[in-house]
């Protein structure tokens, strides 16, 4: 079915959108609105590891670095930062700025996903998957909008390879050996910026087999393989300069090995399957899920369950059909096989439950699989509403619709709670930080040491007119990602302190003070207080 068609009037071309594609924009402008006015508030508050990536952003359009990694690791690629990096040159450092170009990534994975979905499922579909995802409960938003690594870019990329490869089975793509490339430079892009993304770049691999298997022997090939080595080329190259341990791979294992002995398979179904999901979702508050709110978790793998039996029915039925006829329910099984692997390679770490409320947000790109799960339920209930089917098929129907009316009300509730309550508390501590950074750039210190989510966020804000040294609670040396502002801090005769009133940090410097400390100036600043001692205090040395 046509999403839209052309119509000449006079010298004036306009697309005449049919009622499913004019409705599901309205509702995609929504969701951007809505974005966009959350963007210029800086709403989610922002953070020292995403101001790390304004930081590399800053540097990027001041031609100071070319990071192929996050400061202070060996795996997160930096595409983020080189997307705001032009902007930021443009306009200066702002959290704004910095975020704009995850606005328009939201609006291009809206356009792509409705896209997919109208090709492989149904237009009407498609637009509720757009009204459903137009929804921002603050999980969601933080994953959207928030310069973190990752998620942001490399959804709307494996959607589009989706696309190229569904395309190409059936026909509709014409420069098919261009298409060949693109699909392997989003693959080395995406594979870049985050290998949580692997999943996702596999199944869709294998759609392209199926849609162009004997093309790919030949140009269409080399150019796949060409644009892949294009875009993944620089994580290559740090990894083969990168000294021993220190590569990638090694970094990873590590990590994941970190947290000590593996939990029991099922507190790590429990923590990844039965809350993450629902987390990952925005069903759940900020602060975890309550036990009835985690009933779309135990849900979940029913879905895929039943979406894929339903990909293997449809793609018998048309057999003998051509490719591009069949190509729907392969891409219905890509998503769903996509969902079983992340989801399972999420649950292989302790993490999943160990601290499943910090590391939900890794499962976000189970949205680019959000039109294969709810397909069967989309299918029962307009079969149930029109009334072909037996009492059975009815009440399935009208059980599926209820799902989905709740999955769609509980998003808007948690969308409107978070409109109406949390964007206060955001922006005032968001006040916090800039009046902070505002003292500090007028009256000084401007070397200061603090702890990891005061440093970063300082120098953001103050354009490294204010340098900060990460130290932790007890004033030994912290998690310093960019090492040059810790040794600028190091050489300052005297530098400051920038501590949260009543905290550990504060108690060990009032101590290390000692005598000095009624002589020492003190300035209270929101939650904030800057100590600025005559003389150092660096217990490490």
């Amino acid at each position: 079915m046509v999403v839209s068609q052309p119509v000449q009037h006079r010298r004036w071309w306009r697309p005449r959108l049919d009622r499913p594609a004019l409705v599901a924009l309205l509702l995609g402008l929504v969701g951007v609105g809505y974005r966009l006015v959350l963007t210029l508030y800086t709403v989610p508050v922002s953070n020292s590891d995403e101001a790390t990536f304004g930081l590399a952003a800053l540097h990027i359009s001041q031609g100071r670095a070319h990071p192929v990694f996050l400061y202070g690791q060996r795996y997160m690629g930096m595409l983020e930062s080189y997307l705001a990096a032009p902007l930021i040159a443009l306009a200066g450092p702002s959290w704004p700025v910095l975020r704009l170009p995850m606005l328009v990534l939201y609006a291009v994975f809206l356009y792509l996903i409705y896209r997919l979905t109208r090709r492989i499922c149904s237009p009407w579909f498609a637009t509720f998957v757009v009204g459903l995802l137009a929804l921002g409960p603050e999980r969601v938003i933080r994953d959207q909008l928030t310069v973190v690594g990752g998620r942001p870019e490399v959804k709307p990329a494996v959607l589009l390879m989706l696309l190229i490869a569904v395309g190409l089975a059936a026909g509709t793509i014409r420069r098919r050996r261009l298409a060949a490339g693109l699909f392997g430079l989003l693959a080395g892009l995406a594979l870049w910026s985050d290998w949580l993304i692997a999943p996702y770049l596999a199944v869709a691999g294998l759609l392209l087999l199926y849609a162009a298997r004997r093309e790919l022997l030949g140009w269409s090939g080399a150019l796949l393989v060409a644009g892949f080595v294009v875009g993944v080329a620089p994580m290559i190259w740090a990894n083969l300069v990168a000294p021993p341990g220190e590569d990638s791979w090694s970094v990873l294992q590590e990590i994941s090995t970190r947290a000590g002995p593996a939990p029991p398979w099922s507190q790590r179904v429990r923590g990844g399957l039965v809350e993450g999901v629902p987390l990952a979702g925005g069903l759940c508050p900020i602060d975890g899920c309550a036990r009835w709110q985690e009933w779309f978790g135990l849900l979940y793998p029913v879905l895929l369950l039943v979406a894929a039996a339903l990909a293997v029915v449809f793609y018998g039925r048309t057999a003998g059909a051509p490719r591009g006829s069949r190509v729907g329910p392969v891409a219905h099984l890509a998503l769903v096989v996509g969902a079983v692997l992340t989801l399972l390679s999420y649950v292989r770490s302790p993490l999943a439950a160990t601290d499943p409320l910090g590391n939900a947000r890794y499962l976000s790109v189970l949205q680019i699989s959000l039109p294969a799960v709810l397909w069967p339920l989309w299918l029962a209930a307009i079969t149930g509403w029109r009334g072909t089917v037996g009492m059975l098929g009815r009440l399935t129907g009208a059980v599926a619709a209820a799902v989905l009316a709740g999955l769609t009300v509980i998003s808007l509730v948690a969308t409107v709670r978070f409109a109406a309550t949390g964007v206060a508390g955001s922006r005032d501590e968001e006040r916090q930080a800039r009046e902070l950074a505002a003292a500090l750039r007028a009256d000084g210190p401007r070397e200061v040491y603090g702890d990891y989510w005061i440093c970063n966020r300082l120098v953001f804000n103050t354009a490294e007119e204010v340098v900060c040294g990460v130290v932790d609670g007890a004033l030994n040396p912290g998690q310093n990602r960019y090492l040059p502002y810790w040794r600028q801090v190091g050489r300052a005769d005297r530098p400051g302190y920038v501590v949260e009133a009543g905290s550990a940090a504060e108690f060990r410097l009032r101590r290390l003070l000692g005598d000095r400390l009624d002589s020492t100036p003190v300035r209270e600043i929101g939650e904030y207080r800057v100590y600025h001692p005559e003389t150092p205090v660096r217990p490490w040395r």
